[in-house]
């Protein structure tokens, strides 16, 4: 799927073609390999299996009372105070709604963990993900995307979710796709990652360096366009998700990084380093 837009998007299109070329020869320069490193050297003990499912947020369900269906594995909407959430229990409870076709419960679990502490009763999480779940296509929306993941692969599933359901960006349905593609067995293809305005942000101040050294987006208005905050492209997803799992080969061989570690460990990672160009 092509990204252009205006008269200029083809010579746009090519330039970022290009410098995805060279970052999918290049990967992760050494700044931030070095990075990752020091993260996992501070991390190892808490994901000693090589995988981010001990990652955990804070959310307070009784912030969440109106919402339904709730997953019963996480904390009751009844409960005071906060609860602790990982994504093990995340796609536990997406697991066991993908079991029984509760595709709105799925989501609803993906949503509340990628809310956490921010989901208050009037702002972006209940009230938002209100509204999400009152749409009428929701559930269609949501099954097809999963049959789409299953027989064809992430970015089809990304295609399918896209500016389907008012209200559900990528940044939450990409949490909804990588938690629902841990349960599915197989998956065609790589499996999916979450993709959010963190994320997007690293991988434009990597593909900004980039188009530097190679000149082909010399001022980082081609990573700034392509890697924008948010509404990104079923194509970019696919360029992500490429990226993202050579990256995680990459680095599985460094000293710094366990060996074997899947692509969503690299993920997680990546979302919490910063790097400075010349460390």
């Amino acid at each position: 799927m092509n990204e252009q837009d205006g008269q200029d998007g083809r010579g746009r299109q090519e330039r970022a073609d290009a410098v995805d070329r060279e970052m999918a020869a290049r990967l992760l320069p050494g700044p931030v390999v070095r990075a990752l490193g020091r993260w996992w050297e501070t991390n190892a003990a808490a994901y000693a299996d090589g995988t981010p499912g001990a990652h955990t947020v804070r959310c307070t369900p009784g912030r969440w009372a109106q919402i339904t269906p709730w997953p019963v594995t996480l904390a009751p909407t009844s409960a005071s105070g906060d609860a602790a959430v990982s994504r093990a229990e995340v796609a536990s409870a997406a697991a066991d709604a993908l079991q029984r076709k509760a595709f709105t419960e799925a989501l609803v679990a993906t949503y509340v963990w990628g809310k956490g502490k921010r989901g208050t009763p009037g702002g972006s999480g209940p009230a938002t993900l209100h509204k999400i779940l009152a749409f009428d296509g929701l559930d269609t929306a949501l099954a097809g995307a999963v049959t789409a993941l299953h027989e064809h692969g992430a970015p089809q599933a990304y295609a399918a979710l896209k500016g389907q359901v008012p209200g559900l960006g990528p940044a939450f349905f990409t949490k909804f796709l990588y938690f629902t593609g841990l349960a599915l067995e197989p998956v065609h293809g790589v499996r999916p990652l979450i993709l959010d305005r963190v994320l997007a942000r690293r991988m434009r101040r990597m593909a900004a360096a980039v188009g530097r050294e190679s000149g082909h987006d010399p001022d980082g208005s081609i990573a700034a366009w392509v890697w924008s905050d948010s509404n990104w492209t079923p194509h970019r997803y696919r360029i992500y998700l490429s990226f993202m799992h050579a990256a995680a080969n990459q680095m599985a061989k460094d000293e710094n990084w366990p060996p074997g570690a899947a692509a969503d460990l690299l993920e997680c990672a990546l979302f919490n380093v910063g790097w400075e160009t010349s460390d």
